[in-house]
């Protein structure tokens, strides 16, 4: 029991100063991307800047502990937990994968960007903090939170429900795919809520662009974590943001 429990306590002890550092940044970002009302809503309903700040940091912690630790128990349960360490061959298909995302991401804001205001500013105004919030936060605590825990999650109830008397390793490539799939899905869906905060008029075009980019990313990363392993989905997803706010750094 005690080895069982070991390597998730130490894997969430890891993500814990990334989960602080992520979480902080995030809700400097949140603020700073909503409109005037939006913020006084906001420290009208926290009682203030400094405990909206906390509450959105300690919000990202928990999200970090919970998910990371019943994440890494799911995935060793269904052959999705893999040694978290780097093989050259396999962090360089993750880098160009990374990269890939990210110029297709980059293109947000020559597709959509003039017919959303807000994926323009958003792409013309990239700051400290969503540039760290952007690595540390997505790059990372949602690969933890969908990846490792929902699509172990996922495939774990899939495996119970429909083939419980199959082993962990003859569990079909279609059910991986399918968890792959769905939590795709929900990360995009996961998005809604922010995107519903910041942009002034939400419509069909608005929550296409979010499912497009957000849902077909995440199937992406998906793949790495499940032919490779959860750092490797890191590493694309926090290369698929670095490359693409490059770009709009410069061209913009």
């Amino acid at each position: 029991m005690k080895t069982k429990v070991k390597k998730p306590l130490m894997f969430v002890m890891a993500l814990l100063p990334i989960a602080v550092i992520g979480g902080l940044t995030t809700g400097i970002y949140t603020y700073e991307s909503c409109s005037k009302e939006m913020q006084q809503t906001l420290l009208s309903q926290t009682g203030g800047y400094e405990p909206f700040l906390a509450a959105i940091t300690l919000q990202v912690v928990l999200y970090a502990v919970i998910c990371g630790f019943l994440g890494c128990i799911l995935a060793e349960k269904v052959g999705l937990m893999r040694p978290i360490r780097f093989k050259k061959e396999t962090w360089c298909r993750a880098c160009l994968l990374g990269v890939i995302s990210g110029l297709a991401f980059g293109l947000d804001y020559w597709i959509f960007g003039k017919i959303i205001p807000e994926v323009a500013a958003s792409c013309e105004n990239i700051t400290i903090s969503n540039f760290i919030a952007s690595v540390l936060y997505g790059g990372i605590i949602e690969e933890v939170m969908l990846r490792l825990f929902t699509m172990s999650l996922i495939v774990f109830l899939i495996w119970k429900v429909f083939f419980r008397t199959l082993p962990k390793e003859q569990i079909s490539d279609r059910v991986f795919i399918a968890a792959n799939i769905l939590s795709a899905i929900i990360f995009a869906a996961g998005h809604l809520p922010a995107t519903f905060l910041t942009f002034e008029q939400v419509g069909a075009v608005v929550i296409f662009h979010c499912f497009l980019y957000n849902g077909g990313l995440g199937i992406v990363f998906g793949r790495l974590y499940r032919k490779y392993g959860i750092q490797y989905a890191m590493t694309g997803h926090i290369l698929c943001h670095i490359v693409s706010k490059i770009i709009w750094i410069i061209f913009l």
